[in-house]
């Protein structure tokens, strides 16, 4: 099942305006357990869980993390907003301190974009677009430091770890890629030195 999208009425309603209406629309929602909604780009996203394959790479990958980050300050975090300027998103993944009480937004909905130095987010069908580029777009101008699309679909499925983010050009400056079956160790920030290989997203899906 893809996303089923939600616009605000942008020919008739200036930016800030927009993002207030989208802003209050999408706390106004009440969705039935298995669907969750964000808002990415002037439009509201409505998505289900993922399916089995996605789920196990992501606890797969949480559990590596807990464990990796066990003495270091932060700790990994799933179904939990990540929010930015009346913009707001829950990532397959995510990394924050420890002390996350102290980096929730003042309304209580989720953690602030600014506390938050990494982001994966797993690819299932009909997601593609909006994770390589329209999230891509959403996190660079957030500022998130790093990155990570784990992608079953990129030519038999690859890593890929973004770092640089230019918030105005809306892009990340660096870009590492690596074939599921082989290493790809994160470059910086708290997770740096923490590898993701076979042991979490299996071998190159064109392998027997």
């Amino acid at each position: 099942m893809t996303a089923l999208a939600y616009e605000a009425p942008e020919a008739t309603m200036p930016g800030p305006d927009r993002d207030e209406y989208l802003w209050q629309t999408w706390k106004a929602m009440e969705l039935p357990e298995g669907l969750h909604a964000e808002i990415i780009e002037g439009s509201i996203e409505v998505s289900p869980t993922g399916r089995y394959s996605h789920g196990q790479i992501t606890n797969l990958l949480r559990d590596k993390l807990v464990v990796f980050l066990a003495d270091r300050g932060y700790v990994a975090r799933q179904d939990m907003n990540v929010v930015h300027e009346r913009k707001v998103w829950i990532p397959d993944l995510f990394v924050t301190p420890a002390d996350a009480d102290g980096h929730m937004t003042d309304d209580g909905i989720g953690v602030a974009a600014s506390a938050v130095p990494l982001i994966v987010e797993v690819v299932s069908p009909g997601h593609d677009d909006t994770l390589r580029v329209r999230k891509r777009r959403a996190y660079a101008r957030a500022g998130i430091p790093v990155y990570v699309i784990i992608d079953d679909y990129d030519d038999h499925g690859h890593v890929t770890v973004l770092t640089s983010p230019s918030p105005e050009e809306a892009n990340y400056g660096d870009s590492m890629r690596r074939p599921y079956g082989t290493d790809i160790t994160i470059p910086e920030g708290p997770v740096k030195g923490f590898v993701i290989g076979k042991a979490i997203t299996g071998q190159s899906r064109s392998d027997g």
